[in-house]
């Protein structure tokens, strides 16, 4: 059994959230002994393609006449390209038809979480596919609890010992609650904010241009940094921050589960399996935001890092890759 693992436009994506999946994917097959290419031109029994755009199809098109079995990762979906970028919602409809037209060409489909999973069964031309929710995966001897990393990072980044350092990560897009953050960054002066990630503002919204320009003295928005950077930020923050409106999965939130961080994330229906107040806790809105920010940090909230270690646990990439192996294996008929 040999995989082609196809993914648009590698080189442009590595930084994003589909980069990180791609490189997840490639360990994960690591760890179960699965040979695997990632050049079209090498021979191969299945396509696991991670993309949409029209090399993709075209390439998805071609396997299908060589008898290849196709298995189509949907890492989006209609609800999470909305709040994307500048049109996006307008083109929410179009891009939502794209996208069937791109899965319904596979034999089965994969996907990173149970809630993705129910969306695309809902989509008119998928209801009578296979689809498998694995999620993306981390590493969890790379991303675990290290009070010395922890340390470094605050050191690197000048904070004091005395100051609480409140994170966020992702892209400079709407859909990230990149606003909300700068907001409770204006409401909150005695904590200081650092955003990590990076996308350009060309095309996004004038919401999102003028928070990522917004100057206060706690806010700082650091911009792309290797993962080295997001494990210590992990571990030398007081509160990781995820007031995202839309997700098919969410790594930095699993991730700060792995460390065991205290986490704070917006109530959506992604993470409906996270329990408030039991593992994570959750706000709706920015003034619940506030209010429950300075309720962990004054430590009137009790600290869920040991329980939310749990869910981490569930998404290490050793279990990721029997999942996948079993996938291949079903669309092989073996």
């Amino acid at each position: 059994m040999r995989v082609l693992l196809y993914t648009e436009n590698l080189k442009t994506v590595e930084k994003s959230g589909l980069g990180k999946a791609i490189k997840h994917q490639m360990k994960a097959l690591e760890y179960e002994n699965i040979e695997y290419t990632l050049n079209p031109k090498d021979d191969f029994d299945i396509l696991h393609i991670n993309t949409y755009l029209l090399k993709s199809y075209f390439l998805v098109k071609k396997a299908k006449r060589l008898g290849k079995k196709i298995v189509y990762h949907a890492h989006s979906t209609q609800e999470d390209f909305i709040g994307g970028f500048f049109f996006s919602n307008l083109l929410a409809p179009l891009f939502k038809k794209w996208l069937i037209a791109c899965y319904s060409l596979g034999d089965v489909i994969v996907t990173p979480t149970e809630y993705s999973k129910r969306l695309l069964e809902k989509y008119k031309g998928l209801e009578k596919k296979k689809i498998y929710a694995i999620s993306n995966g981390i590493e969890i001897e790379f991303f675990k609890r290290d009070e010395k990393l922890g340390k470094k990072f605050r050191k690197d980044f000048k904070i004091k010992d005395s100051e609480k350092v409140i994170i966020g990560i992702g892209l400079y897009i709407e859909r990230k609650g990149i606003v909300d953050f700068v907001e409770l960054a204006k409401r909150l002066p005695e904590y200081k904010f650092i955003w990590f990630g990076y996308s350009s503002l060309s095309l996004t919204t004038q919401e999102v241009r003028d928070a990522v320009n917004t100057k206060l003295d706690n806010l700082l928005f650091a911009g792309y940094v290797e993962r080295d950077v997001i494990r210590g930020a992990m571990n030398g923050c007081d509160l990781y921050l995820f007031p995202t409106f839309e997700e098919t999965e969410g790594i930095p939130i699993i991730e700060a589960f792995a460390c065991k961080t205290p986490a704070l994330i917006r109530d959506i229906p992604i993470f409906v399996d996270f329990v408030d107040g039991k593992t994570v806790y959750k706000a709706k809105n920015v003034d619940e935001f506030e209010v429950k920010i300075k309720k962990i940090l004054n430590k009137e909230l009790p600290y869920l890092g040991e329980e939310a270690y749990s869910l981490a646990l569930d998404r290490d990439l050793k279990y990721i890759g029997k999942k996948l192996r079993k996938v291949y294996e079903q669309v092989l008929g073996k």
